[in-house]
């Protein structure tokens, strides 16, 4: 005979998960109402507009619900105390949202439970993330840049380059593919998983680094740390010394200077970071990686590589 679980729990259970519900359910609301811009339309003209945004907010919000629920299932897999994902609703941001979050309490046991948990979520969104960005692409289309026109060019990575290599061929002169709100959402979940892969601090990919590393580390976390203002300045001379050499001034060549402004932000961010939680991982069992974990482990930082993009989205 077995014993269940007591009441006590269960009410314990639903009170923590009733904020992370309402959160929840405002990044829907907030992610339709990107969406819905993306059609030109507004909501607060016309609420019923917002449903208009399910086509943006429904892969995207599938994409991350995935990553956040990798990494909750496999907390609870090694009997983590963690808490469930807590969405951030932006209303006023590109994707209606900052992603979400989920806080870990006490110690993970050994390297083998923190990478289970730190790649479960990456993983399990990119399985999300990459068929819908085939199918986004393979119904956008391929048309010729307007002339006069701000666009706003999403950041290319090897593996979204690739896929619009395989998907649609070379691009004529002058032409670039439209992103429908679906491709958009499977492009944001690539950029979403790269800025959470970077091997720093507590984000996924330190977890991780740390769990193939060890103590190393902390000390590769700190380089890239430092790394980032260069990239930054980096990416903005590698498009706007052409730009200046082909004749363009004022505001277009700054926008240009600027294509790799984000990794400034991100810089500020993590350095925020470091300073409140500390810039060491917390330490975890002495235990090394099991072979296949190790494996796994490589296969995530590839994945970084494959998603890296200098500019995430500038003016053009």
């Amino acid at each position: 005979m077995t014993r269940g679980p007591s009441w006590a729990l269960i009410r314990h259970e639903l009170h923590a998960w009733r904020l992370p519900s309402v959160l929840l359910l405002l990044t829907c609301v907030t992610t339709l109402w990107a969406g819905a811009g993306m059609h030109g339309l507004d909501p607060l003209a016309r609420p019923r507009d917002l449903l208009a945004g399910w086509d943006f907010a429904v892969p995207l919000m599938a994409i991350l619900l995935a990553h956040e629920l990798g990494h909750y299932v496999a907390a609870r897999w090694h009997r983590i105390d963690v808490s469930p994902p807590y969405f951030i609703p932006m209303p006023l941001m590109l994707l209606g949202t900052m992603g979400a979050v989920i806080r870990m309490r006490g110690t993970i046991r050994d390297r083998n439970a923190l990478l289970d948990v730190g790649a479960s979520g990456p993983l399990a969104g990119m399985a999300v993330a990459l068929p819908v960005l085939v199918a986004g692409i393979a119904t956008s289309p391929v048309e010729a840049l307007p002339e006069g026109t701000a666009l706003l060019m999403e950041g290319h990575s090897l593996l979204y380059s690739g896929l619009l290599w395989w998907l649609k061929g070379p691009f004529p002169e002058g032409h670039d593919i439209m992103l429908s709100p679906m491709a958009f959402a499977g492009w944001a979940g690539l950029l979403v998983t790269m800025m959470n892969l970077l091997p720093f601090g507590q984000l996924d990919g330190g977890h991780v680094a740390y769990a193939w590393l060890g103590t190393r580390q902390d000390q590769l976390a700190r380089r890239v740390l430092a790394a980032l203002p260069a990239v930054a300045v980096t990416t903005g001379l590698y498009y706007a010394v052409p730009a200046a050499r082909e004749g363009t001034t004022g505001w277009a060549l700054v926008e240009e200077g600027l294509a790799g402004m984000h990794w400034l932000v991100w810089f500020v961010v993590l350095l925020a970071m470091g300073r409140f939680a500390g810039f060491e991982h917390p330490p975890t069992g002495p235990a090394a990686l099991s072979a296949g974990r190790r494996a796994v482990a490589i296969g995530t930082m590839i994945l970084f590589v494959l998603l890296f993009m200098p500019s995430w989205v500038r003016g053009g």
